[in-house]
C-alpha cells in the first residue's frame, strides 16, 4: 500500500522561503497526479498544486509565480518550493495521490507552515 509523509515545514517570517517533501513508499505507477492542498486556520482544504506523472503542471493563481513544483523520479519523491511567502500561505500542507477520476484517495499526515509579518 502506498503511503506519503511530507516534510519541510515551519515557522518563517514574510519574504522567506520553504521547501516541502513529499515522499511516497510503494508503486505510484497506476496514479495520475501528485497534488499539493492547504488547509489554513479555520477553513477547509484547498488546491495549492499538482504534477502529472508525465510532468505537467498546475497552480492556483494564489501561489503561481512563487511556488514551484519539482520531483525526483528516483527518489519517488515531488518537492514544492515555496518563495516570497505571505502570512495568506499559513496553513497544513498536505500531500496527496490522485487518480485520473479526480479523486485523491492517498493522503500524508501534513505538515505545518506558519508565516509570520
Amino acid at each position: 500500500q502506498v503511503q506519503l509523509v511530507e516534510t519541510g515545514g515551519g515557522s518563517v517570517q514574510t519574504g522567506d522561503s520553504l521547501k516541502l517533501s513529499c515522499e511516497a513508499s510503494g508503486r505510484t505507477d497506476d496514479f495520475y497526479n501528485v497534488a499539493w492542498f492547504r488547509q489554513p486556520p479555520g477553513e477547509g482544504r484547498k488546491f495549492v498544486a499538482a504534477v502529472t506523472m508525465r510532468g505537467t503542471t498546475y497552480y492556483t493563481d494564489a501561489v503561481k509565480g512563487r511556488f514551484t513544483l519539482s520531483r525526483d523520479v528516483s527518489k519517488n519523491t515531488v518537492y514544492l518550493q515555496m518563495d516570497s511567502l505571505i502570512p495568506g500561505d499559513t496553513a497544513v500542507y498536505s500531500c496527496a495521490l490522485g487518480s485520473s477520476n479526480g479523486r485523491y484517495d492517498v493522503w500524508g499526515q501534513g505538515t505545518q507552515v506558519t508565516v509570520s509579518s
